[in-house]
C-alpha cells in the first residue's frame, strides 16, 4: 500500500486501507492503550515497578485460557471468555501465593507471578499436546507469538468495546487507584474501601488484558514499559501519567507492528520487537533495585 496514492485518494488504496489496515491499526492502538493502562494499574496497586500483566502471570493465564477456548469452544466471544477466565485464575493464584508471605514485601507478587507464569506455560504445553497438529496446533502456535495480522474491524469490535469500557471505568476510578498505592490504613482513612476497590480495579485491568490477548495473542512487555515511559516524561504518578501510560502503550504496539511488517520479507511476530525493548529494560530495573537495596 502506497502512502502517496492513499493521500491522493486512489480508490483501490482507500479500499485496502479501510478493509485491511484500519481495523489492524485501531486494534493495535486500542490494545496497546489497554495494556499500558493495565500495567499502570498493576504497578500502582501492587506498589511495585516490576508488576505488569506479563510479570505477574496474567498474560500467560490469558494465553492458556484462550488456547483452551480455541480447542474446546467456538466463536470469538467464547475464546475471549476463556481468556478472561484464565487471566482471572492466574491473578487470583498470584494474589493467593503472595498472601502467604506476611512480611508485606512488594517483591513477593513478582515471585508469585513467576511461579504462576510457569504453571500457565505448563498448562499451555499440555493443551498443545492435545491439539490437532495440522489445524489447531499451528493456529495456537502462531497466535501465541503475538501478531496483528488478520485482525479485522469486524472481528475486533466486540473486544475493543469491552476494552474501552474497562479503560473508561479505570480512568473514572483514577483517584482511588492512586490512593491504593498508599499504606492501607491511610487509604481507609481517606474513604477508600481498600479490599473491594483493589479487587474491582484488578478485575477491570485483567478483563482489558484478556480482551487484548484473545484478539492479538501474547504481546510481551508493553504493560511493563508504557507506565515507565509515562513516568519518565511526567516525573510523577498522577492522573495524567495514567493517561500517558495508555498512549505510550498504543505507540509502542503500533511501532512494533510497523517493524514486524517491514523489516523482513515475511511478517514477524510483534512480540519479537516489544521483547527486544522490554527484556533489557527489565534486567536494568532488576539490577537497579538490587543496587539500591
Amino acid at each position: 500500500m502506497s502512502a502517496e496514492k492513499l493521500l491522493a485518494g486512489d480508490a483501490m488504496q482507500l479500499q485496502v486501507f479501510w478493509r485491511l489496515r484500519f481495523g489492524r491499526m485501531l486494534a493495535g492502538a486500542a490494545g496497546g492503550f489497554a495494556l499500558g493502562m493495565a500495567g499502570f494499574v498493576y504497578q500502582t496497586v501492587f506498589r511495585n515497578p516490576l508488576a505488569s500483566p506479563d510479570i505477574i502471570g496474567v498474560s500467560s493465564g490469558a494465553s492458556a485460557g484462550a488456547a483452551a477456548g480455541i480447542l474446546f469452544l467456538s466463536g470469538a466471544a467464547a475464546v475471549t471468555g476463556a481468556s478472561f477466565a484464565g487471566a482471572l485464575a492466574a491473578m487470583i493464584l498470584s494474589l493467593a501465593l503472595a498472601g502467604l508471605d506476611r512480611s508485606g514485601r512488594s517483591g513477593t507478587i513478582v515471585l508469585a507471578g513467576v511461579a504462576v507464569h510457569s504453571l500457565a506455560q505448563t498448562a499451555l504445553m499440555c493443551l498443545k499436546l492435545t491439539a490437532d497438529p495440522e489445524r489447531e496446533l499451528a493456529s495456537i502456535e502462531y497466535w501465541i507469538m503475538g501478531s496483528l495480522n488478520g485482525v479485522s474491524l469486524q472481528a475486533a469490535v466486540g473486544n475493543l468495546a469491552v476494552c474501552a469500557l474497562c479503560v473508561l471505568l479505570l480512568f473514572f476510578l483514577h483517584r482511588q487507584i492512586l490512593l491504593l498505592s498508599a499504606e492501607e490504613g491511610e487509604a481507609r482513612m481517606l474513604g477508600v474501601p481498600v479490599t473491594w476497590m483493589r479487587l474491582g480495579v484488578l478485575l477491570l485491568a485483567t478483563l482489558a488484558v484478556s480482551c487484548v490477548v484473545s484478539l492479538t495473542g501474547l504481546i510481551s512487555f508493553v504493560g511493563l514499559l508504557a507506565p515507565h515511559i509515562a513516568r519518565l516524561l511526567t516525573r510523577n504518578n498522577q492522573k495524567g501519567t495514567m493517561l500517558l501510560s495508555g498512549l505510550a502503550g498504543g505507540v509502542l504496539l503500533l511501532a512494533a507492528d510497523l517493524l514486524a511488517r517491514t523489516v523482513a520479507a515475511t511478517e514477524l511476530p510483534v512480540s519479537i520487537f516489544t521483547s527486544l525493548l522490554g527484556a533489557p529494560y527489565l534486567v536494568w530495573l532488576l539490577v537497579g533495585r538490587r543496587r539500591r537495596a
